[in-house]
């Protein structure tokens, strides 16, 4: 604190931190001005002209070392043109000494010890040289050179200055770098991601039709020969028909999850009664003929959601549940609470369960248990209802201390924010 002072209240003012100290105000305009380009060039092409103007230098170069870590590359040059020095090995000159040591360099250019490069510079007017290395966290990205036509005087106070604003420059130039490098990871995630997707709906599209045909034409052929067909051939004909049943069912999964992904959401109100109705009735045939109990709650919430996606939610509940309960499955419940933010559904039977090895993955892609064996299915419904829930900014997951039987719960918001696709 200062003396006499109970505290401390002074208003930012660049010009009066120039005043009281013309280093820190000079590090502050490098700080600002290596945080307003994201251009590397023009970022280290304008470090450097602030560099040279400030410690009344006459020419200067910055080298970035390449992702292998043999050459220094130039990336931007004032005062004095490259003469061929556009690559440095490390191993190699003054350069490679400073950035090899980690070492702050001058030296008078009478000293070289190569003497076509003294030549050069002392044909330039060129006196002292220096090289300061770009280090952040201990390790060396490139190296600054600075020349004067001029004998300098340098004090410790310049050298650190020197030394700090080349770290400035290596945390700039290193972010830019990494900021590239992301990028281009995500253009090329992006472009993966583009084939994957174009690969899919070929395959869900145009492996459909084949299908088909394989279906139908075993089909008639079962029916023309039916009666002369001995106990092999009937089974070919049962085992190619229902193969043939299971792919299209695939490829209808497989289609439906990647429409679940990129079909933009249409937002409404509606009352989830309804929908789990409409689930019930597409069901009610299959239910009484297992005798299975349908239980709901007599109220039901209006929320905003997709309609059509819900539906798809419950749906897949159900078929899950009627296809992996097992023979004595003999009850479905859903239920319903909220809390302040959320609608909080449930869905439970008393079938067989899940092993608990399998809750861990059972939302993931293509994931089916030991229970599932022999069942036509695609290992999507559940990956398909958490995508869906996701995408409303909700959660599923399923109990995991449910002793007889699954119970799943769905989460969803009262107020739903939708995340923008990429």
């Amino acid at each position: 604190m200062l003396i006499k002072n109970k505290y401390i209240s002074i208003p930012f003012d660049e010009s009066k931190l120039k005043q009281r100290n013309i280093e820190l105000a000079f590090i502050l305009e490098m700080s600002n001005f290596l945080s307003a380009d994201m251009n590397l060039k023009n970022l280290l092409q304008g470090a450097l002209s602030k560099v040279l103007k400030h410690f009344d230098l006459d020419a200067g170069r910055i080298y970035l070392i390449d992702k292998k870590r043999v050459f220094l590359n130039l990336v931007a040059y004032e005062g004095l043109k490259p003469e061929g020095l556009e690559k440095i090995n490390i191993k190699e000159g003054f350069s490679g000494r400073s950035v090899d040591t980690k070492t702050f360099i001058a030296q008078h250019v009478s000293e070289l010890e190569d003497k076509k490069r003294v030549a050069l510079l002392e044909g330039k007017g060129f006196k002292i040289i220096i090289c300061v290395p770009l280090i952040v966290m201990g390790k060396v990205y490139g190296v600054m050179n600075l020349a004067s036509k001029k004998i300098l005087k340098l004090s410790y106070q310049n050298i650190d200055l020197l030394m700090a604003i080349g770290n400035q420059i290596a945390i700039a130039a290193n972010n830019i770098l990494l900021y590239e490098d992301l990028n281009r990871k995500i253009i090329d995630i992006n472009e993966k991601k583009e084939m994957i997707e174009f690969f899919a709906y070929s395959v869900s599209h145009d492996l459909k039709n084949p299908a088909i045909g394989i279906y139908g034409f075993t089909k008639r052929l079962y029916d023309k020969f039916e009666n002369i067909m001995d106990e092999k051939a009937e089974l070919y004909c049962n085992q190619i028909l229902k193969s043939a049943e299971h792919i299209v069912s695939l490829l209808e999964e497989i289609n439906t999850f990647i429409t679940t992904k990129e079909v933009p959401l249409n937002l409404e109100k509606f009352n989830v009664k309804a929908v789990i109705k409409e689930v019930r009735n597409g069901f009610e045939d299959l239910l009484k003929k297992r005798h299975i109990k349908w239980l709901e709650p007599d109220n039901m919430p209006e929320i905003t959601g997709d309609k059509s996606a819900f539906f798809r939610i419950f749906q897949n509940f159900t078929d899950n549940t009627l296809k992996y309960g097992g023979e004595n499955l003999s009850k479905i419940t859903i239920g319903y609470k909220q809390d302040q933010k959320n609608h909080i559904f449930s869905f439970n039977d008393n079938g067989i369960g899940i092993k608990q090895e399998a809750k861990e993955k059972i939302f993931g892609l293509f994931q089916r248990d030991d229970t599932s064996k022999g069942i036509m299915g695609s290992g999507l419904g559940l990956a398909i209802v958490k995508e869906i829930a996701e995408r409303h900014n909700g959660h599923v997951w399923i109990d995991k201390n449910t002793i007889k039987g699954v119970t799943f719960y769905l989460s969803i918001p009262k107020k739903i924010k939708i995340k923008q696709q990429t």
